[in-house]
């Protein structure tokens, strides 16, 4: 096979990307290890920012955002019972949407499929051969037998895990991590959700995020141990828990109900560069991860394809190489302020093993500068929306 641009990873960033180009005449071809079902199947982040609705919409995947999507005009944060509201619209114009990046994933994948672009499911052992070169391919196997995959370009939107980063010399590339040492114990529940604006909670008891998918469905988190498991949290642990941190208004009225998704996910900050190594060229989480307090992942995974798929227009239909030669620094700038940001929220709202008193002083005194000061809560929803493309 033959195709202008190859795309490793067939999740929203890759299928963005792929619809992106595919609509502008450039031809891709995706290949996924996972089966359709089973990407459609992950439950992820579900806060999208104001750039990624307007790039969902330029990809014509927005009809459905814009029906059932549920436009998020502020949050909360909270400290027991102080409650400091961040009014987005008022402090910058502008707002997020509360849309599940499943349902992202799903209307990608239906407008992929009205373009009749390729995606390859169950493509196992990738390689990607002379992407320092002026004529990279991918092989990979497919049902026991061994492919074959020439293109110009190599786009690896495969993850943490995916081999687009591992391609690049570790000679040629510097990586930068902080691990936290407590991850994110969620749950999925239909139930009405605890407020109609998102709650971070800073409390005496712990970290908790109140945040929803529908008007029906919710989910929340708590912070917990990285030795725990999932097996170690019933459902009425976890309420137990998750009220002992909401403020007590909030916690009085709750919803309660059977879990119908459970996991615990490790929060770490990672950030790999350069973004580029000859034609191939690092999206999504194969370049950074955040912790999920700021909800940058997905709309970080945006901002890269954001930066890329006209810069790979230009030089595949102009000639033009200005942009993929800008392409690593010009993202990299904005994945630094992401970084930032979510280290900033994730210290100012968790509690960490063996601190000293000091610092639950500081996140005191920290929230409650929120809530006295105008500059500080612009300076957070500016952020929290995010930053310019």
């Amino acid at each position: 096979m033959k195709t202008e641009v190859a795309i490793i990873g067939g999740g929203p960033s890759g299928l963005l990307l792929s619809q992106l180009l595919n609509q502008a005449g450039v031809a891709t071809v995706v290949l996924e290890r996972a089966t359709r079902d089973h990407v459609l199947s992950r439950i992820r982040a579900g806060v999208l920012e104001a750039g990624t609705v307007e790039m969902l919409r330029e990809a014509g995947v927005g009809d459905r955002m814009a029906r059932e999507g549920i436009p998020h005009e502020g949050c909360y944060l909270t400290d027991d019972d102080l409650m400091v509201h961040i009014d987005f619209k008022e402090l910058t114009g502008s707002s997020v949407m509360v849309y599940g990046q499943t349902e992202v994933t799903a209307d990608l994948y239906n407008a992929q499929d009205a373009l009749g672009a390729t995606i390859i499911h169950g493509v196992e052992e990738v390689v990607i051969h002379d992407a320092d070169t002026d004529a990279p391919y991918v092989e990979y196997s497919l049902d026991g037998a061994r492919k074959r995959l020439d293109c110009t370009y190599v786009a690896g939107c495969d993850g943490f895990h995916g081999v687009s980063r591992k391609t690049i010399p570790e000679a040629k590339r510097r990586e930068f991590e902080r691990v936290y040492p407590f991850g994110w114990l969620g749950i999925l529940s239909r139930t009405k959700p605890a407020h109609e604006e998102l709650i971070y909670a800073n409390s005496s008891n712990g970290f908790a995020l109140a945040s929803m998918r529908s008007e029906t469905l919710s989910r929340y988190y708590v912070q917990v141990p990285l030795t725990d498991k999932v097996e170690d949290w019933s459902d009425e642990r976890f309420w137990t828990t998750l009220k002992s941190c909401l403020p007590s208004e909030v916690a009085e009225k709750i919803e309660t109900g059977p879990s119908i998704e459970k996991s615990i996910a490790p929060l770490r900050s990672f950030v790999s560069e350069p973004l580029r190594w000859g034609r191939l060229f690092l999206v999504g989480d194969a370049a950074h991860i955040v912790p999920p307090t700021g909800a940058k992942g997905l709309n970080l995974a945006v901002s890269d394809v954001h930066y890329l798929y006209q810069a790979l227009i230009d030089a595949l239909k102009k000639g033009d190489t200005t942009g993929i030669d800008a392409y690593s620094e010009r993202a990299l700038l904005r994945i630094w302020k992401a970084m930032r940001f979510s280290w900033q929220m994730t210290t100012m709202l968790h509690q960490f093993d063996g601190e000293d008193s000091f610092a639950a002083q500081m996140r005191k005194a920290t929230l409650r500068h929120l809530s006295q000061s105008e500059t500080a809560r612009r300076d957070l929803a500016e952020n929290y929306i995010g930053l310019p493309f």
